[in-house]
C-alpha cells in the first residue's frame, strides 16, 4: 500500500521577500517584486528588468569561507531549505538520516559562476580558474550542499528539466516517500540566472518583456497586452514526510500531497503544443494519480508566464480539463509578482499552493487589466480572494516540451 505524504514545511525566497511568511504576505497584498536590474549593467539590453532577490545576505546562512564554493542558486537553496526546516521542526537524527533525502532542482545552475570563471580564463589563462568552479556551478550541488548541511544520507538527486525542474523534484520526492524509500525529503528548486548571458539569451529568443519603463507592470499573465516573461530568481523548498512519521513526531501538517503527473509535448523545443495537449494530459494524469475529478479542484496555480502564446495555450488546456465555465475553478499566476524563476518556479509555486490551502486564500494575478478573448477565465484579477479550496493544482511547463503538475489536498484533522 502506498504511504500518504504530507507537507510540514515551506521555505520561500524570491523577489517578493526573503522568508516564507514575508513572501506570502506580499503576494496576498498584490505587491510586485520586479524592478530594474541591479546585478549588472543592463543598459545595452533589450530587457532591463527582472525579479531580483534584493538584500540577500548569504552570510546569514553560510560561513564566509564556504560562500566562494557556491553559486548564487545554491546559496538561495540553502536559505529556502533553512526556512522550510525551521517551519517543519524536522531534525535529521541518526535514526532517520538514512531515510531522509534531498531533491533540489535547477534548470540552469550556476550561470553566474560560469560567466565569472570564463572571464578569468580569457583574461588570465586556465591557471586563474577557481578550483571550486565545477562544484559551485553544477545543478546537483544544491542538493549536495543541503544534504551535507543536515546530514541527510537518504536519496539524493536533482532534475534539470528546464522550467518544470523543481515541480519534477517535488513530485519525484513525493513518489520516493510514497513507495517507502524515505520517510522525509527536502525537495524543491532554485535558480539565479539574472546574469548577462541569462537575460541576453532569453532576450535573443524574444521571450522577455521589454516594458522597461514600468517594471512592476511588466509581468501580466493572461492580459491582452502581455509581451513576454520577466526573469526571476529565488528558491522554493518543501519538507515532505510520510504521514505516519509526521504524526509520530507531532509535526505541523500544512497540506497533503495528493498527486503528481508528467508528460511531454513531443512538439517543439520552445513552444507548447498548439492545442495544449501536453498541458492537458499532465493535468489529467495528476488528477488520476490523486484519484479526484476535475470538479474537486478549487484552485490552479498556473504556469502563466506572461508570454502571448504560452498563456493562451495553457488556457485552452485548462478549458479542456475543467469545462467551458470560467467560474468552475479560479486560476492565478503568481509570476505576475515574482517573475519567472525558471527551474525554481515549480518549487516556489508548489509552496504557494500549499499556503493557499493552509489559509484558504487564493493569491491574485496582478496587472490583469485588459481581457484577452483567447484567455477567458477567472484569473483572480489584481486582488487575493478568500475561497474554500480542498485541492490545489500547480502547473509547470518547460522547454523541450516537458510538463509537470502537482496536486495538493487541504489538511483537516478528522
Amino acid at each position: 500500500m502506498n504511504r500518504r505524504v504530507v507537507v510540514t514545511g515551506v521555505g520561500l525566497v524570491c523577489a517578493c521577500g526573503i522568508g516564507t511568511e514575508e513572501v506570502w504576505k506580499n503576494l496576498l497584498a498584490a505587491r510586485s517584486g520586479i524592478g530594474t536590474i541591479a546585478a549588472f549593467d543592463a543598459s545595452d539590453f533589450d530587457c532591463r528588468i527582472a525579479g531580483e532577490v534584493r538584500g540577500f545576505d548569504p552570510l546569514l546562512w553560510i560561513e564566509k569561507k564556504e560562500i566562494k564554493k557556491m553559486g548564487r542558486f545554491i546559496q538561495l537553496a540553502i536559505a529556502a531549505s533553512d526556512f522550510a526546516m525551521k517551519m517543519s521542526g524536522l531534525k535529521v537524527t541518526p535514526e532517520i538520516a538514512d531515510d531522509t533525502g534531498v531533491y533540489i532542482a535547477s534548470g540552469i545552475g550556476g550561470f553566474d559562476v560560469i560567466e565569472r570563471e570564463h572571464k578569468k580564463l580569457l583574461q588570465g589563462g586556465p591557471g586563474k580558474i577557481s578550483p571550486f568552479f565545477i562544484p559551485a556551478s553544477i545543478v546537483n550541488l544544491a542538493s549536495g550542499f543541503v544534504s551535507i548541511r543536515y546530514g541527510a544520507r537518504g536519496p539524493n538527486s536533482a532534475t534539470a528539466t528546464a522550467c518544470s525542474a523543481s515541480a519534477h523534484a517535488v513530485g519525484d520526492a513525493f513518489k520516493i516517500i510514497q513507495r517507502g524509500d524515505a520517510v522525509a525529503m527536502i525537495a524543491g528548486g532554485a535558480e539565479a540566472a539574472i546574469t548577462p548571458m541569462g537575460v541576453g539569451g532569453f532576450a535573443a529568443l524574444k521571450a522577455l518583456s521589454t516594458r522597461n519603463d514600468e517594471p512592476a507592470r511588466a509581468s501580466r499573465p493572461f492580459d491582452a497586452e502581455r509581451d513576454g516573461f520577466v526573469v526571476g530568481e529565488g528558491a522554493g523548498v518543501l519538507i515532505l514526510e510520510s504521514l505516519e512519521y509526521a504524526q509520530r513526531r507531532g509535526a505541523p501538517i500544512l497540506a497533503e500531497v495528493a498527486g503528481y503527473g508528467m508528460s511531454a509535448d513531443a512538439s517543439h523545443i520552445t513552444q507548447p503544443a498548439e492545442n495544449g495537449d501536453g498541458a492537458y494530459r499532465v493535468m489529467l494524469r495528476t488528477l488520476k494519480d490523486a484519484n479526484i475529478a476535475p470538479d474537486a479542484v478549487g484552485y490552479v496555480n498556473a504556469h502563466g508566464t506572461s508570454t502571448p502564446i504560452g498563456d493562451a495555450i495553457e488556457t485552452i488546456a485548462i478549458r479542456r480539463v475543467f469545462g467551458n465555465s470560467p467560474a468552475r475553478v479560479p486560476v492565478s499566476s503568481t509570476k505576475s509578482m515574482t517573475g519567472h524563476l525558471l527551474g525554481g518556479a515549480g518549487g516556489l509555486e508548489a509552496g504557494i499552493s500549499v499556503l493557499a490551502l493552509r489559509d484558504q486564500i487564493v493569491p491574485p494575478t496582478i496587472n490583469y487589466e485588459n481581457p484577452d478573448p483567447e484567455c477567458d477565465w477567472d484569473y483572480v484579477p489584481n486582488q487575493a480572494r478568500r475561497a474554500e479550496v480542498n485541492y490545489a493544482l500547480s502547473n509547470s511547463f518547460g522547454f523541450g516540451g516537458t510538463n509537470a503538475a502537482l496536486a495538493f489536498k487541504r489538511w483537516k484533522e478528522y
